[in-house]
């Protein structure tokens, strides 16, 4: 082999094993974004909003650690794993704004891109149809309302991004589940305050027959 070619091998085999390395690192830095980020959920439904916020920081800083770890390797960067710890860090911290009545954040102000945000913000709807059936279990149904207009609101802006597959990562799926959950919380809670009406009416049809 030439010096020329086997120079040229080497710089090669040296930048794959940094890539690799970074590939490594980036995937263990995932996967803490992504547990973060369902511990935030998981406290945000217990209405532990400050143990919420500890672990929403928490994925911000490993996000942040991956993203530069990754930014000199765009064959990893753009491999998929990144992408789905922003998307995972979308949904927290939208579902987190929503739930607080906070201003919804920005792709820019979470430092994601904007496919993995929309489709956090698709996911976020699940985790909205959960808050309002706690809501309804626990007889609280006065932020139900609320909810189900954010839910709403987030589907239609959802339909409005019409790009092929290939640039929004899969959204139009992400939709559909959304406008299942839609469609499904706004008959349940719909029917449960039916409910609340007529056992109110019974309610008052027994006080004046009392009189």
């Amino acid at each position: 082999m030439c010096d020329r070619l086997a120079e040229i091998a080497q710089t090669i085999s040296s930048n794959f094993e940094q890539a690799d390395r970074a590939r490594d690192q980036g995937l263990a830095l995932h996967r803490e974004v992504i547990r973060e980020s369902s511990l935030a959920i998981r406290a945000i439904h217990r209405l532990d909003f400050e143990l919420a916020e500890r672990h929403l920081e928490k994925a911000r800083l490993t996000l942040g650690k991956a993203t530069g770890l990754l930014a000199g390797h765009p064959c990893v960067h753009h491999g998929g794993f990144l992408q789905d710890a922003q998307k995972e860090y979308a949904e927290a911290r939208c579902t987190y704004a929503v739930v607080r009545d906070l201003p919804i954040p920005t792709p820019a102000e979470l430092e994601v891109e904007h496919a993995p945000y929309l489709n956090g913000l698709a996911e976020s709807v699940g985790e909205l149809r959960r808050h309002i059936l706690d809501l309804i279990r626990r007889g609280e149904v006065s932020s139900c309302e609320r909810l189900l207009g954010w839910m709403d609101d987030i589907y239609y802006v959802l339909i409005s991004i019409d790009f092929p597959d290939a640039i929004t990562r899969g959204l139009r799926r992400s939709t559909d589940v959304a406008r299942g959950c839609l469609e499904k919380t706004r008959g349940d809670l719909t029917t449960h305050l039916g409910h609340l009406q007529l056992e109110q009416s019974i309610q008052t049809l027994r006080a004046q027959m009392q009189h």
